[in-house]
């Protein structure tokens, strides 16, 4: 949780007055990189695939904090984040620093879960245990065969 408000305080809302100013400077020496590197190298068409909804709001959110319009064409899956940009701004300044906080998101997330589920619950959170595979084990088929039942499901 204190890393996530570190990078919000760099990134997102800085407190004081100073880490005010220092945050809008840093983003506008980003986008000058943006406009001078439009300049030199003619932005392209990237289309980003995420996995989830917490990682596409992420990302949407720090295009729009450097003045990118991130969108999306009609019939794309909701996954899908379209935008012009330069290639050298997406791998030397975007990704990263949106890698960078992504980490920190889903770390955030997993011990959020794991608290609510052991409050919720009152047992341990978090993976099964793992251990080596039985000796010889056939695999087995846990598929339903609704026809085989002679009926469906839902009929009154």
């Amino acid at each position: 949780m204190d890393k996530l408000r570190r990078i919000e305080a760099l990134f997102a809302r800085p407190g004081s007055e100073g880490e005010r100013v220092a945050a809008e400077r840093a983003r506008e020496r980003i986008q000058a990189r943006l406009a001078q590197l439009a300049s030199e190298e003619p932005p392209v068409e990237f289309r980003f695939s995420l996995a989830d909804q917490w990682s596409r709001h992420l990302f949407v959110a720090l295009m729009r904090r450097y003045g990118i319009t991130p969108y999306r064409y009609r019939g794309q899956r909701r996954t899908t984040v379209m935008a012009r940009l330069s290639r050298s701004f997406v791998n030397e300044t975007l990704w990263p620093e949106f890698l960078e906080l992504q980490q920190t998101l889903t770390a955030y997330f997993d011990t959020l879960t794991d608290r609510v589920i052991e409050q919720a619950l009152e047992v341990k959170a978090g993976e099964a245990e793992e251990r080596p595979p039985a000796p010889q084990l056939e695999p087995v088929d846990h598929q339903l065969d609704i026809a085989a039942l002679g009926g469906e499901f839902g009929r009154s």
